[in-house]
């Protein structure tokens, strides 16, 4: 190949000094002199174009003998490592400004709204139905495709050779994926759940008085009793619910009496947008953000009626609890009905967040008073558990819960002194509202069972 280029730099030379013979030239004869250093550089350039073809991709060669354009992107290759030939392509072979450039493709491509508008398109759908779904790695995905399209629509173009309207191109594409990134940003930040920090100072003194503490925290259903030997804020306050969370082997089960419970846009079929999948979401909340060590139980006790589902879970929850002695912390969690006109939603920090409700069981009734054969001696612990819930929501998300609903029948919650019977939403609530509402759950949860 040196030897090739040696022999064409001689040849150059020797046409430089047939025409620099005489000192004087005519304007006629120096044209007719420009004519033939012109013709004999095109030759040169012409023989060049066909060693390096014919020898180095020859099938490049056959694709422009056969005046076909397919191979442009090997050519433009081919002119970017050789550019001694592109300068000499370039300067002397105007016919090529017909065929198609690499670069001005790329540049029509970008001002067209190719990979940046598509980019910056695709970054707006994922925030905007992902709310609440791509929590935790969304940011750092879409920051690194909105970096990488940038990257991409910049590079396409070397530095130095832009200017004029290829300038003001490339400066507006990079313009509209910097503010695509700024608004991906912006967005995550809106969607992403910030555990708040108290909003509320609830009165104690106040709770002491029994008509107040039912106003303000509690619903009795009409076929139940509560009187104030039960529902007692001093013991409730004394009660201890804190656990451990370095113990071997998972704290906290998470169940479902009714997993078939589903939600205003749940896909038929797609246990993942029913409350089985909130289960799911609360279940990786608990464990990553707060570090405990949970048992999602699948069980399903519904599919065929609701009616005896309470009695059809019992056996099996039971041995979950004898096969995993560690678990502290029992959460049935359901999905609640009302009336079509009500939905139970609150914009929490530009979140669509389903309300909940704590549920208590009291084994009692007006007609039959203390139904001994569903007694439950956790009694007493499960309603100073549902109790320390209710107030820290008070404190933390102002409205966020209704007040804790007292009915007359056991409810399984027999089976654990820290027994969370929680209803979350309703049939007219999105699943992404339900969704959305499992982080400031688990932020509660946690802030009853470390103490804080």
């Amino acid at each position: 190949m040196i030897k090739r280029i040696m022999i064409l730099a001689a040849l150059f030379l020797g046409v430089q000094a047939l025409t620099n013979r005489c000192g004087v030239v005519t304007a006629e004869a120096e044209n007719e002199q420009d004519s033939f250093v012109d013709t004999m550089v095109k030759s040169l350039a012409k023989e060049a174009e066909s060693m390096v073809y014919g020898q180095y991709l020859p099938g490049v060669a056959f694709s422009d003998e056969g005046g076909s354009n397919t191979c442009w992107l090997l050519q433009s290759q081919v002119e970017s490592l050789l550019p001694y030939y592109g300068f000499i392509v370039d300067k002397w072979a105007e016919e090529k400004e017909a065929s198609t450039d690499f670069r001005t493709l790329l540049l029509a491509e970008a001002d067209e709204g190719g990979h940046g508008q598509e980019i910056e398109s695709e970054v707006g759908n994922e925030i905007y139905q992902g709310e609440g779904t791509l929590e935790g790695n969304g940011l750092t995905e879409m920051g690194e495709m909105v970096s990488e399209g940038a990257g991409s629509v910049a590079g396409t173009v070397p530095n130095g050779n832009m200017g004029g309207a290829e300038g003001a191109v490339r400066e507006e594409t990079l313009e509209e994926l910097l503010r695509a990134e700024n608004d991906a940003v912006l967005q995550m930040q809106l969607s992403t759940f910030v555990p708040h920090g108290i909003q509320n100072h609830v009165n104690l003194e106040s709770l002491m008085d029994y008509d107040t503490l039912i106003q303000q925290f509690y619903s009795i259903d009409a076929n139940t009793t509560a009187g104030s030997d039960r529902l007692n804020v001093e013991k409730f306050l004394e009660a201890d619910m804190t656990i451990p969370k370095d113990s071997p082997g998972p704290q906290i089960l998470i169940y479902h009496t009714h997993s078939q419970e589903a939600f205003s846009d749940s896909v038929p079929g797609e246990e993942a947008t029913t409350i089985m999948g909130v289960g799911d979401r609360l279940t990786e909340i608990l464990t990553l953000d707060y570090g405990y060590e949970v048992l999602h139980h699948r069980g399903k006790y519904d599919v065929k009626s609701r009616d005896n589902a309470y009695a059809n879970s019992l056996p099996d929850i039971e041995q979950v609890l004898e096969d995993n002695p560690t678990i502290q912390v029992v959460i049935d969690l359901h999905r609640d009905e009302m009336p079509e006109g009500t939905r139970l939603v609150m914009d929490l920090d530009g979140r669509p967040t389903a309300r909940f409700m704590f549920f208590n069981g009291l084994s009692r009734t007006k007609k039959t008073g203390n139904i001994a054969y569903l007694y439950n001696e956790n009694l007493d612990s499960n309603l100073a558990f549902s109790f320390q819930m209710q107030l820290k929501a008070a404190e933390y998300y102002p409205g966020l819960t209704r007040r804790i609903y007292l009915k007359g029948y056991r409810y399984n919650m027999h089976l654990s002194p820290k027994y969370l019977l929680i209803e979350l939403g309703a049939q007219n609530n999105t699943v992404e509202e339900a969704m959305n509402a499992c982080d400031p759950l688990a932020h509660i949860l946690d802030l009853v069972l470390s103490g804080k």
